[in-house]
């Protein structure tokens, strides 16, 4: 049985879990609305406040899924209760981010600034020129438009500059030696 699957799901309050027939689960909250399709052969339940995914079967492929489908339904309670966030810092002589409307602005040392548009279900706020802040409901959403933005410019090993995740460690390399 795996040890993450068979963990019960609380419901905090001002939650509301739909389960269907099909097996899609619908999740609403103060953050939002989140929706997702689990895997046919799982089981779902609500009962006491509490959710709880078994799996109808014991075949290979069936066991894989078991504790991806409590994460997934997981995630998506932690998001409409309180949300996801990822925290970017930018690092380099001239980057920097700013805020225009909806859109992201990056001069990151191309010979254009950067436009990007968050998706729906995302907020970006940029608190200084060098701090990137991406919030939402949808933990797949934020980490990939975290990731969509950290990829324009990916911190390099010898001075450490570029976009980096606020929490990252990067490796450092050694430069050239003079003669």
């Amino acid at each position: 049985m795996s040890r993450i699957g068979k963990k019960p799901i609380d419901i905090p309050s001002g939650v509301t879990v739909t389960i269907s027939p099909d097996n899609v689960v619908e999740v609403k909250g103060p953050k939002g609305t989140l929706t997702q399709a689990i895997d046919p052969h799982m089981e779902i339940s609500q009962e006491d406040g509490q959710i709880i995914i078994q799996r109808s079967d014991d075949k290979k492929k069936t066991r894989a899924s078991h504790g991806l489908s409590r994460s997934l339904v997981a995630n998506m309670v932690e998001g409409v209760a309180n949300g996801y966030q990822k925290e970017l810092e930018i690092v380099g002589t001239g980057y920097r981010a700013a805020k225009n409307g909806n859109k992201l602005s990056l001069t990151l040392g191309f010979s254009h600034p950067l436009e990007l548009d968050a998706p729906e279900g995302i907020t970006v706020e940029v608190p200084s020129a060098n701090k990137i802040t991406i919030s939402g409901a949808d933990k797949q959403k934020v980490g990939a438009y975290a990731a969509y933005v950290r990829s324009f410019r990916s911190p390099e090993p010898y001075k450490g500059k570029g976009v980096k995740y606020v929490d990252e460690h990067i490796r450092r390399k050694v430069g050239k030696t003079g003669k």
